[in-house]
């Protein structure tokens, strides 16, 4: 991971947004983000990789993270990145295929969701999810 005052800021934001969220499988969320900042290449991918999931599942916004100075190419991701439920799935996936920073993070989002070795319990709707993201994952690679 690449450790710049931007990525701090993103590190704290990251946690403190996330700080009393759990997984799946009971385990502290902010594991998830961490895990795929630490895969990406440049400070603007890793910092996205931090804030992926602030907007959709905390109650910051877009707005506050623009005014506390994070970058235009950094909103425009996340922006992306914010699944609107309205929105079919495989057409929200498709949008992000054309951003390449919202791409390389949803990739890495998508291979770790798809680890079924994070659950305790394998179920009938974890194995649909997984099937639903490796879809996706064919999405973005084509």
């Amino acid at each position: 991971m690449i450790y710049t005052s931007e990525t701090k800021k993103a590190m704290k934001l990251c946690f403190e947004a996330h700080k009393d969220q759990v997984d799946k499988s009971g385990m502290p969320y902010v594991f998830h983000p961490f895990h795929l900042a630490e895969q990406m290449q440049d400070e603007t991918t890793t910092v996205v990789a931090l804030l992926h999931d602030v907007i959709e599942d905390t109650d910051y916004t877009l707005q506050d993270l623009t005014d506390m100075g994070f970058q235009k190419e950094i909103t425009d991701a996340l922006a992306l990145l914010t699944h609107d439920k309205d929105v079919p799935y495989m057409d929200y996936v498709a949008a992000v295929k054309g951003n390449a920073v919202a791409k390389a993070v949803k990739l890495a989002d998508l291979r770790h969701n798809s680890d079924l070795s994070r659950l305790d319990v394998i179920t009938d709707k974890a194995r649909a999810r997984k099937e639903k993201y490796m879809q996706a994952i064919a999405l973005l690679e084509e």
